[in-house]
């Protein structure tokens, strides 16, 4: 076989053997895909309105009322609910024509 067809066989052949000899992705390649992934999932763990996320958004949770506080003369007057299942809402508050005014 004349040399100039047996370079180019041969680094034919050398590039399938290297293909071949490739393992999938390394261990770093890996690790950085399931870092990636726990951020997404904690992402949509924490999303407002998320199941089990402390924010619920405009919902109200089911269950009794603990205690209430009413904040007036601040820089944010609120009325603020402590439901009985730990979590908090908090309602703006207004004053107007002398009267308070919260929601």
């Amino acid at each position: 076989m004349p040399s100039a067809v047996r370079t180019p066989l041969f680094a034919v052949a050398a590039a399938l053997v290297l293909v071949g000899c490739q393992r999938g992705p390394s261990e770093a390649q890996r690790l950085e895909r399931l870092e990636l992934r726990l951020q997404q999932l904690e992402q949509r763990l924490n999303a407002p309105g998320a199941p089990g996320s402390r924010d619920q958004g405009d919902k109200a949770p089911a269950g009794p009322v603990k205690s209430l506080t009413f904040r007036m003369g601040s820089a944010d007057d609120r009325l603020r609910i402590y439901w009985a299942d730990g979590s908090s809402s908090d309602l703006p508050c207004t004053k107007e024509q002398g009267t308070w005014a919260c929601g």
